[in-house]
């Protein structure tokens, strides 16, 4: 199909933008006027072609729990990734194989950042020394040093399956410094008001006045306490405003305690409007059905229950098998060839990292953390080494749809379009993913009763 008609099908203002034209985008004749015009057009369709746009049509985006890049990917090909780190005496610790069945967590709340960031838990710290994981606190359980861990490769291999046919950044940080509220605030909207660890009682607008959650201050200090029900605009937002579909597939929030990984239900407007019922979906494993129905929203977030995420305190170790259904799921669709797939674990949980995160203002950025980019268009077999964070991917979506940014933090971060995609090909066929559950296990796997996860 041209390209024009492509964007146009897929963005009708476009249409209208080029319907001045003939269309022809061959020079016409040899005139300056007709070889500027050549060359305008030629230049316009190559900045929308680089986003993506009249080829991705839809966005998945898969979130993952609690883990660092040394540790998910440890000794990747092609990956900076190291089999050792310091603590906070000076002394070089193994990084020592552990499984995801084991069970146990370690404190990764913004002031255990920086206590591993420097070793001191100084909060006003910009510069980072990567040698205090040790003085994060360990629960009871935890294997001595569990810190400093990788995941054994006979359990993260389906992970490193999805990243040798596609790609992987080992350059991805939390846009936020601390756990999975604040980050899960920032997966939709860029934001999280300055809010800063996790919400007492209830998380988000249901648990009323009491739910509160810490702030952080311009000086990387604890400020007050506010509520945790925000306002502020996200990007399911910007999707219903420019008339595009989105699906947020989560665990239900109920009473007393469960949803953790719900972000949409600190954001007032959309927990007491419409949105909630049409756009907030329940169980997460419909998803599956869903795309075999040929149901595909234009944007579609996706957060594990506990049994089937990475986070060290759930302990199950089905978290690559979930991932691999999700993805097969989509590969054998008919939105395979229009379609971008991205795999991101939301914070470090505690594990040790080597790469310092760069500063970026008072709240920002956290430890690095995978990211697999999965399309007919990602590079195969390709290590980005491109400096990422976790609003990347938002603005991969704005750029993608013409949406305007959230905040200062998608506006600055780069987009996986430029160095992850080729849109210059044409799309691959997939490859299904091996894992040890397929998506009948998760189809018919009971829901969850437990919190999820409380930090």
């Amino acid at each position: 199909m041209e390209a024009w008609l492509r964007l146009g099908l897929l963005f009708p203002p476009l249409l209208a933008l080029f319907a001045c034209s003939s269309f022809n985008f061959a020079p016409p004749g040899r005139s300056a006027w007709n070889d500027a015009r050549y060359m305008q057009q030629g230049t316009a369709l190559r900045a929308l072609d680089a986003t993506g746009a009249g080829k991705i049509a839809h966005v998945v985006y898969v979130i993952q729990e609690n883990r660092s890049f040394d540790d998910m990917f440890q000794g990747y090909p092609g990956a900076d990734t190291v089999s050792s780190g310091k603590n906070s005496k000076g002394q070089t610790i193994a990084l020592q194989p552990i499984p995801l069945k084991r069970q146990y967590d370690m404190d990764h709340s913004a002031h255990g950042m920086f206590v591993a960031c420097d070793g001191t838990g100084k909060l006003a710290g910009t510069e980072c020394r990567m040698d205090g994981f040790n003085r994060e606190h360990l629960y009871d359980g935890a294997p001595k040093n569990g810190q400093y861990a990788y995941v054994p490769h006979a359990d993260s291999k389906p992970y490193f399956d999805m990243a040798h046919e596609f790609v992987l950044a080992d350059r991805m940080f939390a846009s936020q410094l601390d756990e999975s509220f604040v980050a899960h605030q920032y997966i939709i909207a860029a934001q999280a008001k300055s809010s800063v660890d996790i919400p007492s009682i209830r998380w988000g607008c249901g648990g009323g006045p009491a739910a509160t959650v810490s702030t952080i201050t311009t000086l990387r200090s604890y400020g007050p306490r506010q509520r945790a029900c925000f306002n502020y605009r996200t990007l399911g937002d910007e999707f219903d405003k420019a008339g595009l579909s989105w699906r947020f597939y989560t665990s239900a929030y109920t009473v007393p305690m469960s949803g953790y990984w719900s972000a949409y239900q600190a954001v007032k407007h959309i927990f007491y409007g419409p949105d909630w019922k049409e756009d907030v979906i329940t169980p997460q494993k419909q998803f599956l059905t869903d795309v075999k129905a040929g149901k595909l929203a234009a944007f579609t977030w996706i957060t594990p229950q506990c049994p089937d995420s990475d986070h060290p305190a759930c302990g199950h170790g089905l978290g690559p098998s979930w991932v691999t259904a999700v993805v097969n799921a989509v590969g054998k669709s008919k939105f395979w060839d229009t379609t971008a797939v991205f795999v991101q674990w939301d914070d470090w949980g505690g594990f040790y990292d080597h790469v310092k995160p760069a500063h970026r203002g008072y709240d920002g950025l956290g430890f690095r953390v995978p990211l697999i980019v999965i399309s007919p268009y990602a590079k195969q077999n390709y290590v980005s080494h491109v400096h990422y964070e976790t609003t990347s991917v938002l603005r991969f979506a704005e750029d993608l749809f013409g949406l305007p940014h959230l905040t200062y933090a998608d506006k600055r971060a780069a987009s996986p379009a430029g160095d992850c995609f080729d849109f210059t090909k044409k799309p691959r066929k997939f490859v299904p993913i091996e894992a040890p559950e397929d998506e009948n296990f998760f189809l018919r796997q009971p829901l969850d009763p437990r919190i999820p996860d409380t930090e």
